[in-house]
């Protein structure tokens, strides 16, 4: 992945000075050496903060060693000041932790109290405002706090990559896709930038780089990456031209952003002027960590880049599309893996999945673009998916939205794509979610969540609850498990009788 940040852990002891310093230091040291058995990369710096100019100083050695995600840790109770005085000036995701006691043999010197401590951290920091990363269990041994940090570097990763993010849209959302026309005013919030261009841009910026040296170049690695798959290659050069004009301009307007992502248009009008449908080319950068979210989605390429921090992996979006047929599930056996029917969707899309996802992708036209454009004709200007059923493995399926109202809320749930021929088009696979069809209902129909999902190849529910609960997110959806009613769930209704036929003895009222 090129297009995510690395997330450069520190570790700060802080000591409150009616405390042994050296305790704190010693278990600083001992979760330092447990970070490294583990094969991470904390930088521990020298000074232990007891006072408001050894939080001055820390900072400078943080600085002095790039470091831009910071762990404080109270080796015993700490000084509330100093410590939520450097989370304030750290500029990047903070995380607080704390010691467990070590021995019984030793609860007078060696008592650090840090259970407590941890508690009167947690008042300062809202005294400041602050939401700094909290793991499920804050408190514990130099090894589950080394455990802890490890959790933090995927949540510091995504919110290092928001902070320096820039989203590209060209042109306006397609008529009946206002689902995905939500404010952008939360998007400034959590401090992404988002540069808006029109499809006139978009076709500006593709007819200027028609002679560009390096299209050919492109044009070459997608034959190599397609090969038996590669069924139109007189098509090569100009979605060849259409990467290289895209991956340019991101270059140039960067400015003080570092990572980019695209929600760009897609249809009807773009295949009529470009000559093709643009479906590849966004697999490709999708597997570069840059996201295209079709329809002009800015959410949900924000949530499929949020997906790629989290993960390391290439994300996509997908529509949540369809449910399994009856013969199909019948016919699965094993592949369902305990799933039930109201457990499955499909998964679709045009063909905007990176290959490295899909079980033998090819290239090949847009069916139902085709319809719409080219009906009764040889594709044409309709050509250029990647198509292919997805990976068998474990996925994540999320999205953070913006209300009508310009409230964030946010839903994630995790998963599997089964080893289940979808026997369909496109980028298409049959996902499995237990309790889909409550979560279905009682979130994204309930919370009404538009029908793109961004999909990460990995189970990261952990880590984006962590994530969003930093950034302040207040509603946050999951699938809930049987027996866990949803707010707004029927708690008369019985799932099982909708599947039932012959059990229920039918009582007429003259029987009462």
């Amino acid at each position: 992945m090129t297009n995510i940040p690395e997330a450069r852990l520190g570790l700060v002891a802080v000591s409150r000075d009616c405390f042994p310093v050296e305790l704190s230091r010693r278990r600083s040291l001992r979760v330092a050496d447990e970070c490294r058995k583990a094969g991470l990369a904390v930088t521990l710096v020298p000074t232990v903060v007891e006072n408001e100019r050894d939080a001055l100083r820390a900072l400078d050695e943080l600085r002095a060693g790039s470091v831009n995600a910071l762990v404080l840790y109270l080796g015993n109770f700490g000084p509330e000041t100093p410590t939520t005085l450097l989370a304030q000036k750290f500029d990047g995701p903070v995380m607080v932790a704390a010691a467990a006691e070590e021995s019984g043999r030793d609860l007078v010197d060696g008592r650090g109290d840090a259970y407590c401590g941890l508690l009167n951290n947690s008042y300062n920091m809202g005294l400041r405002r602050l939401r700094p990363h909290v793991p499920e269990r804050p408190v514990g041994t130099p090894v589950e706090v080394a455990k802890t940090i490890g959790e933090f570097a995927p949540a510091a990763r995504v919110l290092l990559g928001l902070k320096k993010l820039k989203i590209f849209s060209f042109g306006p959302r397609p008529q009946d896709f206002l689902a995905c026309n939500a404010p952008i005013k939360p998007l400034y919030d959590l401090g992404v930038e988002v540069m808006e261009n029109s499809e006139l841009d978009l076709y500006d910026i593709f007819r200027k780089a028609e002679s560009d040296a390096e299209v050919e170049a492109v044009a070459a690695d997608m034959a190599k990456e397609l090969g038996a798959g590669n069924a139109y290659p007189g098509l090569l050069g100009r979605l060849a031209r259409f990467e290289v004009a895209l991956l340019k301009f991101m270059e140039s307007n960067l400015g003080a952003s570092e990572f980019g992502v695209f929600a760009n248009k897609c249809w009807p009008a773009f295949e009529s002027h470009f000559g093709f449908v643009p479906c590849y080319v966004n697999s490709r950068l999708a597997a570069r960590g840059i996201p295209v979210a079709c329809e002009v989605d800015i959410y949900g390429a924000l949530s499929e880049y949020m997906c790629v921090c989290a993960t390391g992996l290439p994300a996509t979006i997908l529509d949540i599309n369809n449910t399994v047929p009856r013969d199909m599930i019948a016919g699965a056996g094993k592949a369902l893996e305990g799933f039930g029917p109201t457990d499955l969707f499909m998964g679709f899309h045009c063909g905007n999945t990176p290959a490295s996802c899909l079980v033998d992708p090819a290239m090949r036209y847009q069916l139902i673009m085709h319809r719409l454009l080219e009906p009764g004709k040889e594709p044409d200007i309709t050509r250029g998916t990647l198509e292919g059923r997805i990976k068998a493995g474990e996925v994540t399926i999320f999205r953070l939205q913006s209300t009508a109202d310009t409230v964030l809320r946010a839903y994630a749930a995790e998963g599997e794509v089964l080893d289940i021929d979808p026997k369909s088009f496109g980028c298409i696979g049959v996902f499995g979610i237990r309790e889909m069809g409550r979560f279905y209902r009682h979130v994204l129909v309930e919370k009404r969540f538009p029908h793109h999902t961004a999909v990460a190849f990995a189970h990261a529910g952990r880590t984006l609850w962590s994530v969003l609960r930093t950034l302040g997110v207040e509603d946050v959806s999951f699938s809930r498990p049987a027996g866990m009613l949803y707010p707004t769930e029927n708690p008369f209704d019985n799932p099982r009788s909708h599947f039932q036929t012959g059990t229920r003895r039918n009582v007429s009222p003259s029987t009462l």
